[in-house]
């Protein structure tokens, strides 16, 4: 018998890893799909694809139980104009991608997954933004909006959809939190600014957890808020950060 398969895009970073052990760990053949594959004694098959159109990687989608897209530029970069029409294209193209891929083969996945980010609402202030608030005016809600309009405009029935809007992420292993670790540690991990501004954090495991419920519950669709239930300000994030780590 076949095991059930979940297509990863762009699943080769911080997020990508932690999902694909997870899947791995609940029996599932996961592919994941990456500019440079490479050999993996994890049991993960890496498969060449460019982000921007179909090609031979399409063969991962036929019968498969999800495809998930993680893809996207690193927003942590000087944000000049040609940086950010990298990371809006590198969000755009990849669900384009995504998209003509499942068009093409006979069986499509039964679900499609697509990473999202709370930029969408822009800086808010203390303001409670639900999935139904409006997008943002800054440059990267901006990017976050055109992302979200390319896959709303998938037309890849009958394959369910999911939207999940993603926070700050804290792993031990990679992202914000071990620079923030570190820096705390050597005593510069002080309030940046006025220190209120919000922090919609998720912990990496329960990240992970709401992947995982997406692609197995048939009877979730549409756009979820991925963070956790208790946002803390900037102030109040770091003084945590910082008793953790004796400073």
């Amino acid at each position: 018998m076949n095991k059930k398969r979940v297509v990863l895009a762009g699943g080769s970073g911080f997020l990508g890893h932690a999902l694909a052990t997870a899947l791995r760990a609940r029996r599932y053949e996961v592919v994941v799909l990456t500019r440079s594959p490479r050999e993996r004694g994890d049991g993960v098959q890496e498969v060449a694809w460019d982000g921007v159109q179909a090609g031979a990687w399409i063969q991962a989608l036929e019968g498969a139980d999800a495809v998930v897209n993680l893809t996207g530029r690193n927003v942590d970069c000087p944000h000049t104009p040609e940086n950010l029409r990298v990371i809006l294209s590198s969000r755009v193209d990849s669900v384009k991608a995504v998209a003509a891929g499942i068009l093409q083969v006979p069986q499509p996945p039964r679900v499609w997954v697509q990473a999202g980010a709370t930029g969408f609402y822009g800086d808010r202030g203390g303001e409670l933004c639900t999935e139904n608030s409006s997008a943002g005016t800054n440059q990267l809600a901006e990017i976050c909006r055109q992302w979200e309009d390319a896959f709303h405009a998938a037309q890849v029935s009958p394959t369910r959809r999911v939207l999940l809007r993603i926070g700050f992420v804290l792993g031990r292993e990679s992202g914000a939190l071990p620079v923030l670790s570190r820096l705390t540690k050597w005593f510069l991990g002080g309030t940046v600014g006025h220190g209120r501004q919000f922090i919609s954090w998720i912990h990496l495991a329960d990240l992970t957890r709401m992947f995982v419920e997406a692609i197995e519950r048939p009877e979730l669709s549409g756009t979820f808020n991925a963070v956790a239930p208790a946002p803390v300000t900037n102030r109040e994030f770091m003084r945590e950060l910082r008793r953790a780590l004796h400073r």
